[in-house]
């Protein structure tokens, strides 16, 4: 029996060579919101290592919606050229090269969590973040400025310019983070957004920011290429966002030009306890896959071969998103396509180890 894991995915003009997604991880480790060496030789290790897609980090549409100074930006033309060097080199090797457009919101100006993670203050570096209303994420974060119309106005536009950007610099697919508490999460969930305005109160109105980014990055973005939407599916807190919010959104995004749903959870308020273990939140992919019959990708603490490719066979989603066991090792897609007995390509310059 064939591999699931190791068939292509087609969404609109874009086939993924497999089903192994490289999750956008902040590596917090660039400068003024530019990529380097760093970037270069992590992302490119994993086209080298076989995974079909490959997000880019948390990448800010605008300087103050970095999560820490050490983030890397689509916010300015300049920011091109970098990334571009980046997405040829994945695309050489095989990958389809993806990037996470994100804002980060009230959990703005933070330092490295090697640094601690605190907040950082405007006079030390950071800045004033800014939010749904004006209270902060935790006690040490700093307190946001309420965002105005006009403002949100102009944040969506951000979104619309990066995504020229990351056309220009050669992206495929763009996945909008509205998840772990960030700024489109922050005004999806009841629990940070209590504003009584257009954008606040009722489900439509809370989802309303997110559904204008959405139209604004698929106006600019090509029709044959794929939009992808991160949601924390659940904050696990009663009387937060839910599941069922999650699957009601997810049938209003598949209509609006939104090819797959990556499905995470959390993030949004300190101090939960989640009941984490192995492929912990896979179930919410499956039951946003079943009932909003949209794409969906998997992700969380998911480490085997064996374990991916169940979630496939089972019809829990369409594919595999891996973070921390991707750090652990680049080279897991081609490792498990052994074990799975699927034959897939290696690197000639590597051929000599593959048996």
């Amino acid at each position: 029996m064939s591999s699931l894991l190791f068939t292509p995915l087609t969404l609109r003009g874009v086939t993924l060579r497999n089903r192994v997604g490289v999750s956008p991880m902040c590596q917090y480790s660039a400068s003024d919101g530019f990529a380097d060496e760093w970037h270069f030789v992590h992302l490119g290790s994993r086209a080298v290592g076989g995974a079909g897609l490959i997000l880019v980090e948390a990448t800010a549409v605008e300087d103050i919606g970095r999560i820490s100074p050490r983030d890397l930006g689509l916010w300015k033309g300049a920011h091109i050229d970098s990334l571009a060097r980046i997405t040829r080199f994945l695309s050489k090797h095989g990958a389809t090269p993806g990037v996470q457009l994100a804002h980060a919101g009230r959990k703005a100006s933070t330092a490295p969590p090697w640094e601690g993670g605190g907040a950082v203050a405007p006079g030390a570096g950071g800045w004033r973040p800014v939010g749904p209303g004006p209270e902060p994420f935790d006690a040490k974060s700093l307190a946001p400025e309420p965002l105005d119309v006009a403002a949100i106005a102009r944040i969506v536009g951000a979104f619309a310019d990066a995504t020229v950007r990351a056309r220009t610099a050669g992206f495929r697919v763009i996945e909008i983070h509205a998840a772990h508490g960030y700024l489109l999460h922050e005004f999806l969930s009841p629990l940070s957004n209590r504003r009584d305005d257009a954008y606040g109160g009722t489900f439509d109105n809370r989802i309303r920011f997110l559904r204008e980014v959405v139209h604004a990055v698929r106006r600019q973005w090509p029709d044959e290429l794929p939009l992808l939407v991160r949601l924390s599916c659940t904050d696990w807190v009663e009387g937060g966002w839910t599941v069922e919010d999650s699957i009601a959104l997810a049938r209003i995004l598949a209509k609006e030009g939104v090819d797959l749903i990556d499905c995470s959870s959390g993030g949004n308020v300190p101090g939960v306890k989640i009941p984490t273990g192995p492929g912990y939140q896979t179930r919410f992919a499956e039951r946003i896959r079943r009932e909003a019959q949209v794409p969906t990708g998997a992700v969380g603490l998911i480490r085997s071969a064996m374990q991916a490719e169940h979630i496939l066979r089972t019809e829990q989603a369409d594919m595999v998103f891996l973070a921390r066991e991707l750090l652990r090792d680049p080279y897991w897609p081609l490792r498990a396509a052994r074990s799975l007995g699927a034959d897939v390509a290696w690197p000639h310059q590597y051929e000599r180890a593959r048996n």
